[in-house]
């Protein structure tokens, strides 16, 4: 007689369990994956503002200059600029703007373009404002450039880094304004005026919105040019141009308030913080693990010295961690008062 054995399959009660077992573990890994994730992208984005920090000391070696934040270009192409053209406006905004990344890739420095990217943020990093190309991933959508134009191959074109996640200090790195009406102008910033490098943040990272509206005007102008202004007048505001030049010693500029940085809660919808009237400082990344529930998580932020470290934007203000000075500005008493401003 032949035997025949039958199979035995799994009943659906045992699927239903195996089922379970597995999307338990899941449940259980896939938040552990995402933390690690996180960490992973962080620590490259620290990598990579430690090498921008690297690319700025190569570019002050032969110059012993902080380079401008950014300049009106005095062509369409290339790094020169011309101290008179530097005002309120452009006089030629088919010129574009020459960004401080440029001296760091530009002409076989040391610095590689893909280095101001962040692999957490969309695309890298918030593009240039006057993008100058056609291809569309070079934009972001609805984006205008400086004359009011949307994807277009050619002028203006800013010769800054493609992708852009990091911003500079402007206390450090000074905006355009070398010459007009203010009562104030920017100036370059020698290295050795920074006293306590350890103890200075040279360049942080953009805070992360839809399409970047964090950092878009109200005329749809993306603003990855500018840097951040840590300080506040003490009559004129956030319009530190128009602040007195007061007497010798005496401090005109002061640490924003706790009160004058967001928490997270304020931030959901939040456009053109660069023009913000409380504190720019509002433009600062919380993309990164870490931090609270009020403000969010942090951002990497790299020193004067060059190291670089995780924290969240309010306690660089308590712990005023932006200088002791307005570096860049003209004029007398641009000593800063290391008591924050009610």
């Amino acid at each position: 007689m032949i035997n025949h054995k039958r199979r035995r399959g799994f009943t659906l009660i045992e699927l239903l369990v195996v089922v379970s077992i597995i999307a338990l573990l899941i449940g259980i890994l896939l938040p552990s994956l995402g933390k690690a994730r996180d960490e992973a992208q962080a620590a490259a984005c620290a990598a990579n503002a430690r090498t921008v920090g690297q690319g700025v000391a190569f570019a002050i070696s032969s110059s012993n200059f902080y380079p401008p934040s950014y300049v009106y270009g005095a062509a369409t192409t290339g790094g020169e600029w011309k101290r008179e053209d530097q005002q309120g406006t452009n006089p030629n905004p088919i010129n574009g703007y020459v960004h401080w990344s440029y001296a760091l890739f530009s002409d076989g420095q040391n610095t590689p373009e893909d280095a101001f990217k962040c692999p957490k943020v969309p695309n890298g990093g918030a593009p240039r404002t006057n993008p100058g190309s056609n291809d569309i991933e070079e934009w972001e959508p609805d984006q205008l450039n400086d004359l009011g134009q949307g994807p277009t191959d050619g002028f203006p074109r800013d010769r800054q880094a493609k992708r852009m996640s990091y911003t500079g200090n402007g206390a450090i790195f000074p905006r355009n304004k070398f010459s007009g009406q203010e009562v104030r102008k920017n100036q370059l910033v020698r290295d050795v005026t920074v006293s306590t490098p350890a103890r200075t943040i040279l360049a942080t990272e953009f805070l992360v919105g839809s399409a970047w509206k964090t950092i878009r005007d109200p005329e749809f102008k993306i603003k990855s040019h500018r840097p951040v202004t840590p300080f506040v007048g003490g009559s004129s505001g956030s319009n530190v141009y128009l602040e007195p030049i007061g007497f010798s010693g005496t401090a005109r500029f002061f640490y924003p308030a706790d009160s004058k940085i967001y928490p997270l809660e304020a931030l959901k919808n939040a456009q053109d913080l660069l023009n913000d009237n409380n504190s720019t400082l509002n433009a600062v990344g919380r993309h990164h693990p870490g931090g609270d529930k009020k403000d969010g998580g942090t951002a990497n932020f790299v020193y004067a010295d060059g190291h670089v470290e995780r924290q969240q934007i309010r306690e660089t203000v308590r712990q005023k961690l932006w200088g002791d000075r307005f570096y860049s500005l003209s004029g007398g008493s641009n000593a800063v008062n290391m008591e924050v401003t009610n």
